[in-house]
């Protein structure tokens, strides 16, 4: 079986917030590094995600649907962006949720337990095709409920510049987890609906 391939994420926000955050937008869609972004209404936040060769309405809770191929297009992001580095989903119980995906053939790569910049926690990381899955363990859930999408992480080519860019609807850049990286909180003020880092590229 192929391994899924996120094709498209759906988020609750107005684009022209996304635009005024450095992200082209055509319509009610920004295309980043192969993965669509679709703008709908409702609640702030990530709606659902598309997948490639998953045919399920649902992996332990999260809204999935079947992705089709995303049209080649060379798109230039004024902020700098060039694809997603990872996509974050929040669950009560790991290894449920590591199961649940493992099921439609999204494979485990590594665990982690350790300090992150929110606090400690136990995660398990996850290919999407390019981007990686992040899911995190969270003490604040209770422990029935299904797991949730929490954010997503954007590559920039040049962080510096995104931040100049952004001014103050990007927080303070700091660095990562990951050795020689930088990244930047998108304050909720800008209007992007899900969590939204940017994060420099990989040395």
């Amino acid at each position: 079986m192929p391994a899924p391939v996120l094709t498209e994420i759906r988020v609750a926000a107005d684009p022209e917030a996304w635009a005024a955050a450095g992200f082209s937008v055509a319509g009610r869609r920004a295309v980043v590094g192969g993965v669509a972004v679709e703008f709908v209404g409702g609640d702030p936040g990530i709606v659902d995600w598309a997948l490639s060769d998953v045919r399920t309405a649902g992996i332990d809770g999260l809204p999935t649907r079947l992705g089709e191929p995303v049209a080649a297009e060379r798109v230039t992001h004024p902020n700098g962006v060039v694809e997603i580095d990872h996509v974050v989903v929040a669950t009560p119980q790991l290894e449920r949720t590591i199961a649940c995906l493992e099921e439609v053939g999204i494979e485990l790569r590594r665990l982690r337990e350790g300090e992150t910049g929110m606090g400690r926690y136990r995660q398990a990381f996850f290919r999407v095709g390019r981007p990686i899955l992040e899911v995190v363990e969270a003490r604040d859930i209770e422990d029935a409920a299904a797991a949730a999408f929490w954010g997503i992480t954007f590559t920039t080519a040049d962080i510096d510049a995104a931040a100049e860019l952004l001014g103050e609807r990007l927080g303070h850049v700091k660095d990562a987890v990951q050795p020689g990286r930088r990244i930047a909180t998108v304050r909720a003020a800008a209007g992007l609906g899900p969590h939204v880092a940017l994060i420099g590229p990989r040395a």
